[in-house]
């Protein structure tokens, strides 16, 4: 065997070793430092827990809400009259200022002119005390001393019930107002529109106690209250519209504030500004509002919702169902996947229909091949099908990456520090590529030949055989 021969013959054996040592690095690469795919441990996250359709995390314009039933009137009578008759029973619909009851007026007339009387006769009284008060005055002007002292105590006694009854005069004045006022409103009408409820005989309601006589309740079956603190008081106003989220599902109603009630409530927990401290100059205090809506279909009574004041949110994208951010998605051709968990708790590639999307917010709606209840992992170029699928991110051995989902490039950040990794392309370090099969399929000398091609004519014009200068440099190197 020449001495080219034997170079060329290094030279293979040199390029078959890097290609076996190249390929067994990307194995071992590839599989994870060595490991099997299944053996590779990928976070995943519950897709009802990614649902941006069901962000209902409370802001300053958001408040816990209740459906409860109507405002009731409690309806009072005058214990001091007599009930004449009771115009309304339980179930009867009435409108603001319909009588509900009226009084006894002949009773009142009666009274009424028992009191002028007593006003009269107190009147005559003081008349009559004043003319004895004007006699005893001349009497004791001619009395001695002895009995002038006795026409002065005389005279105070008469002047002490004569401001007793001018007091008493004016006390029952104040009665016939009131009587006359009774007279002319004889009969109590209902102060809203409502349904009367718990109407009580007079009877009845003597032997329970109290003065409430019938109840009247709010036309509509219910209302909607909610609860504000004084650190978000300046976004509730009567008159402002909202909008109700159910917290079962994404219904929504429009609805408007038609009371505030700025009576403090009681705390039902501890209070969110408190800071767990029981001094109440700690504390902050809670009222109560109330809202009608457009409409109580799908509502219930007790059950709890989120209240919105109405910013023109309701103009964007009306998301109902599942809607993720577009980072989760990946593209495979035309078709769109998630990396996702199945039943054997192992990732694949799950593919998705795309509905809309929210470029604004950067989410898009899923209309199909994802439930709630699924499990799937934010995209890596790392991960495989296969691999397994974990909730504990402590377990996770797939390191996530910045990089784009669909890059499956390798970068320096596969490198972990010592030698930089080289990729072996199978060419020489002129750049030009090596194919072993070629050599195979070469006799000697056609290896000769290529080499002479290769590196023959190079710093070489001087040859006048045309022979390679470096190949017999080579030569002379090996003889020796």
């Amino acid at each position: 065997m020449t001495t080219k021969k034997r170079i060329c013959t290094v030279i293979i054996v040199l390029v078959i070793v890097c290609a076996v040592c190249v390929g067994g690095f990307l194995v071992w690469k590839k599989t994870g430092k060595g490991g099997s795919k299944s053996s590779q441990k990928v976070y995943v996250q519950k897709v009802s827990s990614l649902n941006t359709a069901s962000d209902f995390k409370l802001s300053n314009c958001s408040f816990l809400g209740v459906v409860e039933a109507q405002e009731s009137v409690d309806v009072k009578y005058d214990s001091s009259k007599t009930v004449d008759e009771i115009l309304v029973k339980n179930g009867d619909s009435v409108k603001k200022g319909d009588k509900l009851l009226t009084y006894d007026v002949e009773a009142i007339n009666l009274q009424l002119e028992q009191a002028k009387l007593e006003v009269e006769r107190l009147q005559n009284e003081i008349a009559s005390n004043k003319n004895q008060i004007a006699e005893l005055e001349k009497e004791k002007k001619n009395a001695d001393q002895d009995a002038a002292v006795s026409y002065t105590t005389q005279i105070l006694s008469l002047q002490s019930d004569n401001a007793k009854n001018e007091y008493d005069i004016k006390a029952k004045n104040v009665e016939i107002k009131k009587l006359e006022a009774s007279t002319k409103n004889a009969y109590v009408t209902a102060s809203i529109d409502g349904t009367v409820k718990n109407v009580k005989t007079v009877d009845k309601l003597q032997e329970d106690g109290g003065d409430v006589i019938m109840q009247i309740t709010e036309e509509g079956d219910y209302r909607i209250k909610g609860r504000f603190n004084e650190q978000n008081s300046k976004d509730i106003m009567q008159g402002a519209s909202v909008i109700v989220k159910s917290r079962l599902d994404d219904s929504t109603w429009k609805g408007e504030i038609t009371s505030v009630d700025t009576s403090p409530q009681k705390n039902s927990g501890e209070d969110m500004y408190s800071y767990g401290s029981s001094d109440e100059m700690s504390q902050s205090s809670n009222y109560a509002f109330y809202v009608k809506p457009e409409s109580f279909d799908g509502l219930m009574l007790g059950q709890h919702v989120l209240i919105e004041i109405d910013n023109g949110q309701d103009t964007s994208i009306n998301k109902t169902g599942i809607w993720l951010y577009s980072d989760f998605i990946c593209k495979d051709g035309k078709k769109n996947y998630v990396w996702a968990k199945n039943e054997d708790g192992k990732i694949e590639k799950r593919y998705v229909e795309i509905g809309q999307k929210d470029e604004e917010n950067g989410d898009c709606e899923i209309k199909s091949g994802l439930e709630k209840g699924d499990y799937i992992a934010y995209p890596d170029k790392s991960i495989e099908e296969g691999m397994t699928a974990t909730t504990n991110e402590a377990d996770v051995s797939v390191p996530p990456n910045d990089l784009d989902p669909n890059d499956n490039t390798d970068s320096d950040a596969d490198n972990e520090g010592g030698d930089e990794d080289i990729a072996y392309d199978g060419s020489d370090e002129d750049g030009m590529a090596i194919d072993e099969d070629m050599f195979a399929s070469m006799t000697d000398e056609e290896i000769e030949e290529y080499f002479n091609k290769l590196y023959g004519e190079e710093g070489n014009a001087e040859n006048a055989d045309g022979e390679n200068a470096d190949a017999a440099d080579a030569d002379a190197a090996f003889a020796e």
